[in-house]
């Protein structure tokens, strides 16, 4: 009886080993050339926080334009005129509000950033510095409404003379650079970026 239950285990241990062995055959006949290879996947994945930390700067200003404006006023009287004559000082700041941006401002597909910036325009509206305001010339009495006009005047000049398609295509482009490095510095490569029009 030993000999018996020797002889069926000795049989069950070779039936599972020709099973093992036929399985394997079998399955790499399945798989052919197939090969498993290892390797590291190089693509960086955009993470909200890199997303929030850019959005966060705020405004940032690409071109600082520096002017001066020169404005006059004249009032007629019979036998003499008035005449008021001030020079304004001021910085216009062009640039980017990243408060502005809207949702999807900034996609991945596959190793290229897609990134549609707020439209460039002026950052802070208060902008001429009424501390290096002085009159050039000053004759007769005027009213403190007679100075506030003279300054809309040099205001409406200011942004004539400086918000120019030449000066905002200037800081578009210093945008482009700016986030381009930014990017590049946090490893990406391919970057496109467009404005909101």
């Amino acid at each position: 009886m030993r000999k018996t239950i020797e002889n069926i285990r000795s049989i069950t241990v070779a039936a599972a080993v020709i099973v093992v062995i036929l399985l394997a055959v079998w399955v790499y006949r399945s798989l052919g050339d197939a090969r498993l290879e290892m390797g590291a996947d190089d693509s960086i994945g955009l993470t909200p926080t890199q997303i929030e930390s850019i959005k966060a700067v705020g405004e940032w200003e690409f071109l600082s334009v520096s002017t001066e404006e020169l404005v006059d006023t004249t009032r007629k009287h019979l036998f003499s005129d008035d005449q008021l004559v001030r020079i304004y000082y001021g910085t216009l700041r062009l640039g980017v509000n990243m408060k502005q941006v809207k949702p999807g401002w900034i996609q991945q597909r596959n190793d290229t950033l897609f990134l549609t910036l707020p439209k460039v325009g002026l950052l802070d509206r208060d902008f001429i510095d009424e501390a290096r305001t002085k009159s050039f010339y000053e004759s007769g009495s005027w009213k403190a409404a007679d100075r506030e006009a003279l300054y809309k005047q040099a205001y409406r000049k200011m942004i004539a003379h400086c918000l120019t398609p030449d000066n905002l295509r200037t800081a578009e482009e210093n945008a482009r650079d700016s986030f381009r490095k930014l990017l590049r510095s946090m490893g990406y490569k391919n970057i496109e970026i467009k404005f909101e029009k």
